[in-house]
């Protein structure tokens, strides 16, 4: 047995040497585009631009721009909602959208100076129709005093013109004591912009909220498969152990069936296991048999241990889900036209160094996967050396990527 575990483990080193992402970008803090130094030292002074403090989570492709979404963890955050360059220099500073007063709010703000103001957003998603989507959580200085400036609402700006389409704030039904909304996917076609559906799971409340644009109304959903596995809530990343009870968390979306609607690939962050839906039971939730619905979420397999995944996302021209290995430092992947088992499930590419703590990814619309790398949990439980490279950005060609593995 011993000899088969070192045959496998020698083809995994292996494939992992044949794809390997580019490094495009790489910081040792995170900066921005301040409008002279002498504000940005007035920042420092102030103490509401702490370097340290901020710390990129989120990352969505669209044409030359590269959004990251700094949340506000910490006090000290100068901007949630920033871009970079794609044909940019590596370190380049962050450039707050739309506007570096729509971000530069105060930890102590008892409410939004405009409605375009963010206050902190984890996760971004640009949609078919040149949108970015998020989920504005309210919530200053999460690990601190932790200031709800005000409640969690879905956010959403034109690309082509940068201003703000809307703002949906979150009903009181959409809520349980404990909701964290931190992502946000995107169900919509070029041609169906104004009937677009967005998914939001909710790590702290086990739950899914299905927002309707067309509607301008929302819902939310419950199942057991929602939840996070008690035997799956220990982690270790560089010699940091902890544990979290993050629930469903990642989601991804398959290309649409002939009836047009989708399957709904999602698990718990705190889980090995992923679980499917189709998007027609959540688009039509309230006027269906609920105890039916029960059975029409589908276990499709177990990854593993030691395989929580924070993010995943789907790729059409593959039909390959790529998700994030955080005990693994690493990216791995699953075939959707194979079985979900452990053999099927290949680790594409692992690193202590270069992937510790690979927080987000997305596949974007030209076939190129995206990796932020932030070692999230130095960040929470320690502190991050200033002198190294902490947060990075990586990509490289799907294709490239599973060439070789169970996932081709």
């Amino acid at each position: 047995m011993r000899a088969v575990s070192l045959v496998v483990a020698l083809a995994v080193v292996t494939v992992c040497q044949a794809a390997t992402p580019q490094l495009r970008f790489a910081w040792k803090e995170m900066d921005f585009t301040w409008d002279s130094p002498e504000a940005r030292e007035n920042a420092i002074k102030e103490k509401r631009y702490i370097p340290e403090n901020n710390l990129p989570l989120g990352l969505a492709h669209w044409r030359n721009k590269m959004f990251v979404s700094v949340p506000r963890w910490k006090a000290g955050v100068a901007s949630t909602l920033n871009y970079i360059d794609l044909d940019g220099p590596q370190d380049q500073p962050l450039k707050p959208y739309p506007s570096f007063k729509d971000n530069f709010v105060s930890d102590s703000a008892t409410e939004l100076p405009s409605n375009s103001s963010l206050i902190s957003v984890f996760r971004v998603y640009v949609d078919a129709c040149d949108r970015l989507w998020m989920v504005d959580t309210g919530l200053a200085d999460i690990l601190g005093n932790g200031n709800q400036v005000t409640g969690p609402s879905i956010v959403i700006f034109d690309l082509k013109t940068d201003q703000l389409i809307h703002r949906y704030s979150c009903k009181t039904g959409d809520l349980k004591e404990d909701s964290f909304f931190a992502n946000i996917i995107v169900d919509v076609t070029k041609d169906t912009c104004d009937d677009a559906y967005a998914y939001i799971p909710d790590l702290g409340g086990y739950g899914v909220v299905v927002y309707s644009l067309k509607q301008d109304d929302s819902w939310r959903i419950s199942h057991h498969y929602f939840h996070f596995e008690p035997l799956a809530g220990t982690y270790n990343v560089s010699g940091i152990e902890f544990q979290w009870t993050d629930g469903v968390f990642a989601l991804s979306l398959s290309e649409p069936r002939e009836d047009g609607y989708r399957t709904m690939f999602f698990h718990a962050f705190s889980s090995t296991k992923e679980f499917c839906v189709s998007t027609e039971l959540l688009r039509n939730y309230n006027s269906i048999d609920k105890n039916e619905a029960f059975h029409d979420f589908k276990l499709l397999g177990d990854r593993g241990q030691n395989t929580q995944s924070a993010a995943s996302s789907y790729d059409p021209k593959t039909q390959v889900l790529f998700y994030t290995q955080v005990n693994r430092d690493g990216v791995a992947c699953w075939n959707t036209n194979k079985p979900y088992t452990i053999d099927n499930n290949a680790l594409l590419f692992s690193d202590p160094v270069l992937y510790e703590f690979p927080n987000d990814l997305k596949v974007d619309d030209e076939g190129v996967l995206w990796v932020l790398v932030d070692k999230l949990p130095r960040f929470i439980y320690r502190t991050l050396d200033p002198n190294i490279i902490n947060y990075s950005i990586y990509s490289i060609n799907t294709t490239e990527a599973i060439q070789g593995t169970a996932c081709q």
